[in-house]
Formats: C-alpha cells, structure tokens, sequence
C-alpha cells in the first residue's frame, strides 16, 4: 500500500510559546528546528513510505527537508495544522497514494523501526489508526488509508475527536501507542520525559536544548 508522510510545520516564530519561561525566542527557534530535523531524518529513512511531503512556508524547514531528500508543498493559508494536513491529502490523492500517515513535527524522539512497524500492520481500507500523545487526549500521528478517510482536526483533545469521526463515517478504527510517537514537546515537563528516554533518539532536539541550558 502506497504511503505519504505528511508533515505540517508552521512557521518557527510562532513555535512553542508554553516553552517561553524557560528559552528565548531565539532557543526555541532553534528548538524547533531542531525536532523538525529530527522527525524528517527518521522518515526520510523509512523503509514502509513511498514518500516524504512537508507542508511549510517556514524558509529554514525548505532548505533542511530539501536537502533530507523531502518533497516541499507551501502552506499558502497558514491555517493550522489540520488545514495544513489536508493541503497534503490532496497531493496524496492527486499522486496516487492509497495511504497517508500524519505526523507533527514535535515528535522527534520518532524511531524509524517503530515507524515501519506500526506501517507494517495489515491495512483495511477504508481504515483510522490513531496514536495518541502521552497523556491519551491529543494525537501525534493520523494514518488513513484511504487519505481522506476523515478530515484531520488536529488540536486540544483531538483523539476522542477523531475516533468520533471515524465512527461517524462508519470506518474502523484502531489505536497505537509505539513509544517513540508518545512524546510531542510543548512543555518544560514533555522535555523531561524526552531526556528520560533512550538517548539515541533525538539527537538535534538533545543538542538544541543542550546549547540553549549552556546559555542560561
């Protein structure tokens, strides 16, 4: 089953304002970046996706997901995450695919052999698996085959939100907790929890957030 990452990013100047007490403008610019680096770099390498889209019109992320091998689509309404996702389902369809996987790009402790994985498992059509953040409200990860199975609305408690919406278009669907998917860092304590997990992963995030603690 042919297979799109879509990855929507918004500009790093609105980027993780809950982080403001602790980092600058600047460290979080930086922060930023550096998840985003690390989320693309582990789906570049997938070996269950046919193809990398990273929805933007951050300048910075162009650059990074071009040179990852990404293919870039602008984000022309700059309307959130959810608009951003579905701009990438109508290149999912356009080009063929018959699967989308939806990920953030503030999940960067992402590992690929959990991604691949979690792509592996057999795939009804139509079908909804959700991965939820840490704490089973949010969702860090939409895979939807075909990609427009249901909208994407992405936000605040959008995992019961989105079971709703497959149950409302009769679709199945299923939930999926790989570890590394978890964790999305919007909060001094989600760094935390990032930290306290295997050191390999997220190196830039580690390395980001490294410089910005020295700088204190």
């Amino acid at each position: 089953m042919r297979t799109l990452a879509i990855l929507p990013v918004k500009r790093f100047g609105l980027a993780k304002q809950r982080l403001a007490e602790r980092l600058s403008p600047e460290q979080r610019e930086a922060l930023a970046q550096a998840m985003v680096t690390d989320v693309i770099s582990a789906l570049v390498i997938s070996r269950r996706l046919d193809g990398v889209l990273v929805i933007t019109n951050e300048p910075s992320v162009v650059a990074i997901a071009e040179g990852l091998g990404a293919t870039i689509a602008p984000d022309r309404r700059d309307a959130g995450q959810s608009a951003a996702a579905a701009i990438g389902v109508e290149h999912a369809k356009r080009d063929g695919f018959e699967r989308v996987l939806m990920v953030p790009g503030d999940c960067p402790a992402l590992d690929r052999d959990e991604l691949d994985a979690l792509l592996d498992e057999p795939a009804d059509s139509p079908s909804v698996v959700i991965v939820p953040d840490r704490h089973g409200s949010g969702t860090n990860a939409l895979l939807l085959a075909p990609p427009d199975a249901i909208a994407p609305a992405f936000g605040p408690e959008s995992f019961e939100r989105h079971r709703e919406l497959a149950d409302a278009a009769g679709v199945r669907c299923d939930v999926a907790r790989p570890p590394s998917l978890l964790i999305d860092i919007d909060t001094p304590a989600d760094l935390a929890a990032l930290l306290a997990g295997p050191r390999q992963r997220a190196p830039r995030t580690r390395a980001a957030y490294a410089a910005a603690t020295v700088a204190r």
